[in-house]
């Protein structure tokens, strides 16, 4: 059986495929990991470790040897996402409470929470990809400093900025730390980073497996339609923006458009939030299904749209990456 070949071949794959399975079990078998107890219970329901563990591996593949040309493009292109989330919740806000979803029509289900996670963090794998055949390995490369907007630290830092919610500075601190614990590892000694690198990947099916028991089908179904129109949005939306800073950058926006997608490990960021602001707690399940129908809607929509772009203003012709001891393909 080609299993991981079939997961590969689906869009945001190694992060859906988990996540629908678990949302399957747990709407035919709600009590599953309740009755068997111990150690299939914990690897349904215990996401914050394995997240934690995941961030960790993520941040010894960050070379901060880097070049000047990669720091800029990839701090450009990271403050325009994060700039855009900002632009994004204050704007939603003035619509939606922030520690509220709307309750009835076709945007229920929507939150602050879910078009903030949306935004914030970029697909690596797929940025990566489409910057191999589409640009350069400079290009590419600028992820390694992108990878620091995973996890739930920059919607964090968002929310609170904007004055939407409030967290204690310990929880910055805990957030940011496992993810600066592996970068410091990782540039002290590179076997170290080869040897954590392969968790950045390997990790993302478990955590999506257990978020994936928090969901149910009528509320992933629920949010089909909404979902994915929000993924638009996302494209159009970041996109825009992206491509100007890529090209005030002396770039020519193709790796603007390429980073204008969700990632795959943001359908974890709701949870991550809602355990250190327990407010936000309610929203989890909503925001984690619209986040995941971002994931797939810009994996497949961001290809599309890049190839269009590079075919009219930028390079087309594929470029080969220089050889490296790790190669990191972000979730």
């Amino acid at each position: 059986m080609q299993i991981k070949k079939t997961i590969d071949r689906i869009p945001g794959g190694l992060m859906i495929c988990p996540l629908l399975l678990g949302t399957v079990i747990n709407t035919v078998f709600p009590t599953f990991g309740k009755t068997l107890g111990s150690y299939t219970y914990a690897m349904m329901t215990g996401a914050l470790p394995i997240i934690a563990v995941f961030f960790f591996c993520l941040g010894a593949t960050i070379d901060v040897k880097m070049t000047p040309y990669i720091l800029k493009k990839g701090a450009a292109l990271l403050a325009t996402k994060w700039i855009c989330g900002i632009i994004a919740c204050l704007v939603v806000s003035h619509f939606i409470p922030t520690d509220a979803a709307v309750k009835a029509g076709f945007f229920t289900g929507l939150s602050v929470l879910a078009v903030v996670c949306s935004i914030n963090d970029t697909n690596g794998g797929l940025y990566m990809a489409l910057l191999g055949q589409y640009g350069k390995y400079e290009d590419a490369a600028a992820y390694s400093v992108m990878c620091i907007e995973g996890g739930p630290f920059l919607t964090m830092l968002t929310l609170g900025l904007t004055g939407l919610a409030a967290f204690p500075l310990t929880s910055f601190v805990g957030t940011i730390l496992p993810l600066m614990l592996g970068v410091l590892l990782g540039n002290l000694d590179s076997d170290m980073r080869a040897f954590l690198a392969p968790g950045a990947t390997l990790l993302i099916p478990f955590f999506a497996f257990t978020l994936g028991n928090a969901l149910s089908l009528k509320m992933v179904l629920q949010s089909g339609l909404l979902g994915i129109c929000l993924g638009v949005a996302v494209v159009i939306f970041t996109g825009t923006f992206l491509i100007l800073s890529d090209r005030l950058t002396g770039g020519t926006g193709v790796c603007g458009i390429a980073a204008a997608s969700t990632a795959g490990v943001s359908a974890s960021v709701p949870i991550s939030i809602a355990a250190i602001n327990k407010s936000f707690a309610p929203l989890v399940p909503s925001a984690t299904a619209l986040t995941a129908t971002s994931i797939l809607v810009t994996a497949l929509l961001v290809p599309v749209v890049t190839s269009w772009y590079a075919k009219k203003w930028g390079v087309t012709k594929e470029v080969k990456p220089k050889k490296s001891k790790v190669m990191h393909q972000g979730a």
